[in-house]
C-alpha cells in the first residue's frame, strides 16, 4: 500500500449475516472509532447534515471530544444520512485500502439495521417504501390519489403531514395506473434498422419509480435506443430494495436482489445488456448486490452487464455512433450531477451524452440537491433537504437554462421547488430525465410526465 492510500478506492462485503454485525458494544466502538476520525478531518462538513450534527455534538460537549458524547446521541447523525454515498467516494481520504479502512455510509446502514433487529422500525416509514405496492394501489386510483397528494392541496396535504409524516411542501411524485411496462407492450416503437448500433439488444429494468410514478422517463429511453437500432425487452419483475436499504432492510434488499436476478440473468445469457432507468437502481445493480450477496455468481454477471441509461448512450456513440436526426435544445441545460450517477464512478455521462446534440449548451451543476429519496420529504428532514440543495437552486436560477435536468427525478423536482422559493419568475415548468431531452432533440413526442 502506498502513502496517502493512492490507490483505487474498494469497499468491503457488508458481513450482514455474521451476528457481530448487530452487536452493540462491537457497533459502538465502530462508530467512535469512525467519528473520532471524521472529527480530526472534517472535510465532508458541507456534503449533508450527518457531518454538521456530528461535529455540533462534538464541540459542544464537555471536553469538545468524543469522549464526552453520550453514544445515545449518535442516532441523529445517523438519520441524516440519505446513503448518497459522495463522502466514500469524492471527499474521504480513509476509504479503504487506506489502513483507516473508513466506510461512513456502511456505517450508518450497520447502525439502520442494528435498530432494526432489536425491533426498533417506524411503521409508517417502513409502509412508505413499500414501492410496488403502493405503486400498484395509487396506480389504480391515480386520478384522485394524484389530487390528494398535490403540493397546495389544504384539505388533505395537513392530514397526510399528521399521519405519514410527509411534509405538506414537498413535492411528491405522481402515479400511473398505465405503467411504463403496460406501454412499452402496447405502443413498443419502431427500431430504426439504418442505425450505426442497429443489432445491439438491450433489456430496460423500469425500476419502480419509472414504472409506476413517470413512465415518461422509460418510454423516451425505449423510444431513444429503438433510433439507434437497439432493439429492447422492458423487464420489471421487482424494485432493486434502495428504500428498503435506507430503512436498514439489508435481509429485504438481498430477497429483491434475487427476484430480479432470477429474471434479468436469462436475458443477459442471450447478449442482452441491461439498462437502469435510475441512478439510484443503477448502483444497487451494479454495486450495492455484489457487496449484499458477494458469493453470488448471478448477481456478479448481471452487475458487469449493467448501465445507467445515458451511459449506455455515450457507450453507442463512443462505438458505432448516433443516429441522424438530432436537433439543438434551445435556451440551453442545466445538468445536475445525481449523487449515485457520480458514486457510480463512470464520470458524468448525462453532460456528456447532452453535449453532443447540436449547439450544444449545458451548465453542469456537480452537488448534492438536498432530496435523498424519501428522506427529503418527511416533515423532520423537508427544511434541512432545502436548506442543503439552496446551492444547487441558487446557482440553477443563476444559469437561467430553459432546461433544468436531472438523472434522479426526486432531485430535479426538488431543485425546481428550491428555484420557486429563489425567484419563481425564473424558475421552468418543470424538471426533465436527461433522456427526456435526448426524445426531444430526436422530435419524439413524450406523454405528460
Amino acid at each position: 500500500m502506498r502513502e496517502g492510500s493512492l490507490d483505487a478506492p474498494f469497499r468491503h462485503p457488508l458481513e450482514w449475516t455474521d451476528p457481530d454485525f448487530y452487536d452493540a458494544e462491537k457497533l459502538d466502538a465502530e462508530m467512535r472509532r469512525i467519528f473520532d476520525i471524521c472529527h480530526g478531518c472534517r472535510r465532508c462538513f458541507n456534503l449533508c447534515d450527518s457531518f454538521p450534527r456530528l461535529f455540533d455534538l462534538i464541540d459542544e460537549s464537555e471536553s469538545m471530544e468524543l469522549d464526552s458524547v453520550d453514544s445515545k446521541d449518535f442516532k441523529p447523525v445517523v438519520d441524516a444520512c440519505t446513503l448518497c454515498d459522495l463522502c466514500f467516494m469524492t471527499k474521504c481520504p480513509y476509504v479503504p485500502p487506506h489502513e483507516f479502512n473508513l466506510d461512513f455510509p456502511h456505517l450508518m446502514l450497520r447502525y439502520r439495521a442494528a435498530e432494526r433487529k432489536a425491533g426498533h422500525t417506524d411503521f409508517v416509514h417502513e409502509q412508505l417504501v413499500e414501492t410496488d405496492r403502493n405503486g400498484k394501489l395509487f396506480g389504480a386510483v391515480a386520478p384522485v390519489a394524484n389530487w390528494a397528494t398535490r403540493t397546495g392541496n389544504g384539505l388533505t396535504r395537513p392530514v397526510m403531514e399528521k399521519v405519514a409524516d410527509i411534509d405538506r411542501n414537498a413535492a411528491v411524485p405522481k402515479f400511473h395506473g398505465d405503467t411504463f411496462v403496460r406501454r412499452a407492450k402496447k405502443h413498443p416503437p419502431p427500431v430504426n434498422r439504418e442505425a450505426p448500433a442497429h443489432g445491439r439488444k438491450a433489456v430496460i429494468y423500469a425500476t419502480c419509480f419509472a414504472n409506476y410514478n413517470n413512465p415518461s422517463i422509460g418510454q423516451a429511453t425505449q423510444a431513444v435506443l429503438a433510433r439507434n437500432g437497439v432493439e429492447t425487452e422492458v423487464v420489471y419483475p421487482k424494485c432493486c430494495g434502495m428504500p428498503l436499504m435506507e430503512q436498514g432492510n439489508i435481509e429485504g434488499v438481498a430477497r429483491n436482489a434475487r427476484t430480479v436476478v432470477a429474471e434479468l440473468k436469462p436475458w443477459v445469457e442471450k447478449g442482452y445488456d441491461i439498462v437502469a432507468l435510475v441512478p439510484s437502481c443503477a448502483l444497487m445493480l451494479k454495486f450495492e448486490w455484489p457487496l449484499i450477496l458477494p458469493d453470488d455468481e448471478d448477481v456478479k454477471t448481471l452487475s458487469g452487464a449493467t448501465f445507467d441509461a445515458s451511459e449506455y448512450v455515450v457507450e453507442i456513440a463512443r462505438k458505432h455512433g448516433l443516429a441522424e436526426g438530432l436537433k439543438p435544445l434551445p435556451g440551453g441545460v442545466t445538468m445536475h450531477l445525481a449523487c449515485h450517477a457520480r458514486a457510480q464512478n463512470m464520470g458524468p455521462k448525462p453532460a456528456e451524452m447532452l453535449r453532443m446534440l447540436p449547439d450544444a449548451d449545458v451548465a453542469v451543476i456537480e452537488r448534492c440537491s438536498g432530496h435523498g429519496g424519501s428522506w427529503g420529504m418527511m416533515k423532520e428532514n423537508f427544511e434541512v433537504a432545502m436548506k442543503v440543495g439552496k446551492p444547487v437552486a441558487q446557482n440553477a436560477v443563476r444559469q437561467e437554462k430553459a432546461f433544468v435536468s436531472s438523472e434522479c427525478p426526486l432531485a430535479a423536482e426538488h431543485i425546481v421547488q428550491g428555484m420557486e422559493r429563489i425567484d419563481a419568475a425564473k424558475t421552468p415548468a418543470r424538471s426533465w430525465h436527461p433522456m427526456e431531452l435526448m426524445a426531444l432533440a430526436y422530435g419524439i413526442e413524450l406523454p405528460a410526465p
